[in-house]
């Protein structure tokens, strides 16, 4: 196991500019999880990892060869790990492609538009995986995928559930090509409740925590959507609506 006891080590300045920056991670193909739990679900589902960063304390699973394996010491740990209170794991990771389908031949999708929350993305994209859903959309400037807090939020589904960015009318295109209705979550003089929807094969749009969908995402829309609460309740977060509307899907199959 290769040793490093120095802050100003290159790992080191590469795990703080990959934590921080999303140009970097974008330019550097690579990504940072910051947990023994994150580690674990790569290693599970074969995710493309390089590096493993570890404390003399933590207890690391077996790593295949050729990954490279470092030790530290706490205050390295603590001056690169992203989290206020490391858990003494780290590893590297590449990023996945994210190139458009032509087609989707999944049942359901979900849609971010313009979701800023790494916290609140990252729990959608969990909570998709869990109810199976085929693919997230990440439209108008949503939180980075690969986010620190964002990846550790998926709990292990940025390994499993496919994940695009791309722009309105791209997603419009791509889900007329693929037959898929899309309902957002919004009102409007054709809004319906949600439980009276043919989730069959759809895409779902969320808003964003403080405006909801944009005027860009509603034209697009076939179909708009009213989850049911009580009457002095405004609205939910945008990863709870996401839940309840995924739920809702998944539990007429």
């Amino acid at each position: 196991m290769e040793i490093i006891t120095s802050r100003q080590n290159p790992l080191c300045t590469h795990l703080r500019k990959l934590a921080a920056s999303g140009s970097y991670r974008r330019r550097s193909g690579e990504f940072l999880c910051d947990s023994p739990k994150l580690l674990e679900e790569a290693l599970l589902w074969k995710a493309d990892l390089h590096t493993v960063v570890a404390t003399e304390q933590a207890a690391l699973p077996p790593i295949p060869a050729g990954i490279r394996v470092v030790q530290v010491p706490a205050d390295v740990m603590a001056s690169v790990s992203p989290a206020q209170t490391p858990q003494g794991v780290l590893s590297v990771c590449g990023l996945r492609p994210a190139a458009l389908p032509e087609t989707l031949a999944g049942k359901r999708y979900m849609v971010l538009d313009g979701v800023q929350d790494p916290g609140n993305v990252g729990t959608i994209l969990r909570t998709a995986d869990a109810f199976r859903a085929d693919g997230l959309f990440l439209v108008n400037a949503c939180a980075d995928l690969y986010n620190p807090k964002t990846v550790r939020a998926t709990m292990g589904a940025v390994f499993r559930c496919p994940v695009w960015s791309c722009g309105v009318a791209e997603l419009r295109a791509l889900l007329s090509a693929s037959g898929l209705p899309l309902y957002g979550a919004a009102l409007r003089s054709d809004t319906v409740d949600a439980r009276s929807l043919d989730f069959g094969r759809c895409a779902m749009a969320i808003g964003s925590e403080g405006k909801g969908l944009s005027r860009e995402m509603l034209a697009v829309c076939d179909q708009t959507a009213l989850i049911p609460m009580s009457e002095h309740c405004e609205s939910l977060n945008a990863a709870a609506a996401a839940a309840v509307l995924l739920w809702e899907a998944a539990r007429n199959d």
